[in-house]
C-alpha cells in the first residue's frame, strides 16, 4: 500500500499545483498566446531554450509548433536553441556554458522575435544571459519559471510575460509547465487555424 500511497500523493500534488497555476495565470497564458500569435503573423519566429528537463520541454514545444499539436496544419517557425548539441558544446568549450544561448540569440535573433525561456527555478546563468541577449536584439521574452522566478524574473521588463508556477518542487513545476505549453499551443492553433 505504501507504493500506491506515494503514487496517489504525487498525482494529488500535481493536480493542486496545476489548479493553483491555472487560477493565477489563465489571463497571462491567454496574453502569452496572443504575443506569440502576433509574432508569427508578422513573420517572426520563436526561439526557445531550457536546460535539462526544461530543455526537453522547450524541444517538445518546438516539435508541436513545427509539426502539429492535435491536427495537421502548416508548420510554425521555432528554433529550439538547446537542440543544437554541436553549437552548445562549441560555445561551452570556447566561451563558457553561460553563453550557450546568448551567442545563438545574438547570431539569429531579430527584433520582433520572441524568446521562450523555460526554467524550473529561474536561476540558470545561461537563461539569464539569454534574456539579456534577447533584449539586446530587441526581442520580447516569455518566461516559464517556478518558485520565486529567480534571477530571470528580475530581468524581465514590465511589458514582458512570466508564468511562474507556484511550487519549489521542480518535478511539479515541470508537470505544470507542460500543461501551460500545451495550452499555449492549443490557443495558437485556435487563433491561427480555428482548430
Amino acid at each position: 500500500m505504501e507504493l500506491e500511497d506515494r503514487i496517489i500523493r504525487q498525482f494529488h500534488q500535481s493536480m493542486e499545483v496545476n489548479a493553483q497555476t491555472i487560477e493565477q495565470f489563465t489571463p497571462v497564458i491567454a496574453a502569452a498566446s496572443e504575443l506569440i500569435l502576433q509574432c508569427l503573423i508578422t513573420e517572426h519566429k520563436i526561439l526557445s531554450a531550457g536546460n535539462g528537463a526544461s530543455g526537453a520541454l522547450a524541444q517538445h514545444f518546438g516539435t508541436l509548433l513545427i509539426n502539429r499539436f492535435r491536427q495537421e496544419r502548416p508548420g510554425l517557425p521555432v528554433v529550439t536553441l538547446n537542440a543544437d548539441s554541436a553549437a552548445i558544446s562549441a560555445i561551452a568549450e570556447d566561451s563558457g556554458f553561460a553563453d550557450i544561448y546568448s551567442k545563438q540569440i545574438r547570431a539569429i535573433g531579430m527584433p520582433g522575435d520572441i524568446l521562450l525561456a523555460i526554467s524550473a527555478n529561474g536561476r540558470s546563468a545561461s537563461l539569464v544571459q539569454a534574456i539579456q541577449a534577447a533584449h539586446d536584439r530587441e526581442m520580447s521574452v516569455i518566461a516559464l519559471t517556478g518558485g520565486d522566478g529567480g534571477n530571470m524574473t528580475a530581468l524581465l521588463r514590465p511589458d514582458e510575460t512570466e508564468i511562474c508556477v507556484p511550487s519549489t518542487d521542480e518535478a511539479l513545476v515541470h508537470h505544470a509547465q507542460l500543461l501551460v505549453l500545451h495550452s499555449l499551443t492549443d490557443l495558437i492553433d485556435f487563433q491561427l487555424f480555428g482548430a
